[in-house]
């Protein structure tokens, strides 16, 4: 897997849960992050730091994200726009798409989407390409073509499955509590029960061929976590 450490990103958004939800969730990832919860203090930073992405939500407080990033752009600033919005209509991603931007999310969103979306700008912008083939024992998961094969057979897996067990296989060993997976998975935004997790495991474990549950293990009381075949 690519490291992170190297990377520094900047979020303009001005509402707490979400900056606490990125913060927190992206510097675990390993990514340095610094906030700003004003479009002319982000604009400040850019002049006193050096950043390689920009996420950048369009309703702000002071001046908007859409003259942010026009403001950017004009100054000669070339780093990855990625714009977050609660806004849904068309021409809003246009107008942010026509102004510089390079990548546009509509909230809520999947944790497991974004840092999709930030890891290709940065492939992008870096000319570093990412290892697309994750293996655990003869489960072989590309992020790329979003195929799973186990022993060279086909697993045909839902968004939501996949999305699992990728992050599974990019963590081994480590314990995902439930509200974790619900945050990563689904969303920060998302408004229901924990249980869903618990389905959505059931489902991965009987399409992969994990029982009884061997590397898909059972934390009880906690959560999940995954340990490629063959590990005590």
């Amino acid at each position: 897997m690519e490291s992170a450490t190297r990377y520094r990103l900047l979020v303009v958004e001005d509402e707490p849960t979400i900056t606490e939800f990125l913060s927190t969730g992206l510097g675990y990832e390993g990514y340095d992050v610094e906030v700003a919860t004003e479009g002319q203090t982000g604009l400040d930073l850019m002049k006193k730091q050096e950043f390689d992405i920009v996420l950048l939500d369009i309703m702000l407080p002071d001046i908007d994200g859409f003259e942010v990033c026009r403001r950017l752009r004009a100054r000669g600033y070339t780093v990855p726009i990625l714009m977050l919005t609660a806004k849904k209509e068309i021409t809003d991603r246009v107008t942010g798409l026509d102004l510089g931007a390079d990548d546009y999310m509509t909230k809520p969103f999947s944790f497991v989407e974004l840092l999709a979306r930030i890891r290709a700008l940065l492939r992008r912008t870096k000319g570093k390409k990412k290892t697309t083939r994750l293996k655990a024992s003869d489960i072989v998961l590309d992020t790329e073509t979003r195929e799973v094969t186990r022993a060279g057979n086909p697993k045909h897996l839902t968004p939501t499955e996949f999305a699992l067990l990728e992050l599974f296989m990019e963590h081994p060993h480590r314990v995902f509590t439930r509200e974790t997976l619900l945050n990563r998975i689904w969303g920060y935004n998302y408004i229901g029960d924990t249980n869903i997790v618990d389905v959505h495991v059931s489902h991965l474990r009987d399409k992969i061929g994990d029982r009884p549950s061997r590397m898909i293990r059972t934390h009880y009381a906690i959560g999940y976590a995954f340990y490629p075949e063959g590990e005590p």
